[in-house]
Formats: structure tokens, sequence, C-alpha cells
């Protein structure tokens, strides 16, 4: 990740040979060769992938927009829902690799540091000062209405 393929950006895009385990990076090529051969780069920029992450986003949220926790949760159980939620699922996931692709953001590893941050800022109960709601982690204004599970 984190590079950028001179494929990518213009020229004609290599064939990609399908594989049973598609890999993060592997995607990000397909996605990137998909885009180059229609020639969309110019319109792949950070402003407008982000606008087309949210645009996904939403449509993903307006699936369980009107469900109880319960109807959420089995939201899989019906195989038309299912598969809204499936390809929303990926309309988003390929709108934010395309975004990380232009930024040269490598997701993984950004993950894996908000984790770490994040195992460090909230820590197990028990496991020192600040390991309790309410002991002064969170600011109340920032947070107003937030879990700390929305933080991860």
């Amino acid at each position: 990740m984190g590079h950028r393929d001179p494929r990518c950006h213009g020229g004609t895009p290599e064939p990609v040979t399908e594989h049973p385990d598609p890999g993060l990076a592997r995607l990000q090529r397909r996605l990137a060769e998909f885009a180059a051969a229609r020639n969309w780069q110019p319109y792949h920029t950070p402003k407008n992938l982000v606008a087309a992450l949210s645009v996904e986003a939403s449509e993903l949220v307006e699936i369980f927009q009107w469900l109880t926790p319960e109807e959420s949760a089995r939201v899989m159980d019906d195989p038309a829902t299912a598969h809204r939620v499936t390809d929303e699922v990926a309309d988003v996931l390929a709108y934010l690799l395309q975004l990380c692709e232009v930024l040269g953001v490598d997701p993984l590893a950004a993950l894996a540091a908000k984790i770490d941050r994040n195992e460090r800022r909230f820590p197990l109960p028990g496991a020192g000062a600040g390991a309790g709601p309410g002991d002064g982690d969170l600011d109340p204004e920032r947070d107003r209405g937030r879990g700390r599970q929305s933080e991860l």
C-alpha cells in the first residue's frame, strides 16, 4: 500500500488474474485498473472519493434506519436485504480503498495504529487511572451521544 502504481494513473492496465485470496493490495490494484481503463482517474480526487464514500455509507445507513436493534441484528436473514447490505458494504470499502490509494495511506497500518492508540486511551477496567467511565477520559462536549465503542 502507500505506493502509487503508474498503471493506475494512465496507460493500459495489465490484465488481472483471479486468485482465491483477493488480498487488500490486490483489490486496490483491481479498483485502480478498473478506473484507469475507463479514464476515471481525473475524477478520483480525494474530495470526490470522500463525497462518494459518504454517499455509500449513507445508503448503508438507510437500510438500517428504521429497524429496531433486534431487527438490525437479523438483517442478514432476509436474502434480498442481505444482498443490499453486502453491496453497500462493498461500495463503502471500494471508495475507502480508492481514497487510501490516492492519498498513499496504508489502511491496515492506519487501523493497527488506531487500535494501539485506543488500547492506551481506554485501558481495561482496573488497569490503572482512567480505566472507568466518568473518570475524565472522555470530553463530554466532544463525545456527547457517543459511546466508547464508536471510537474504534
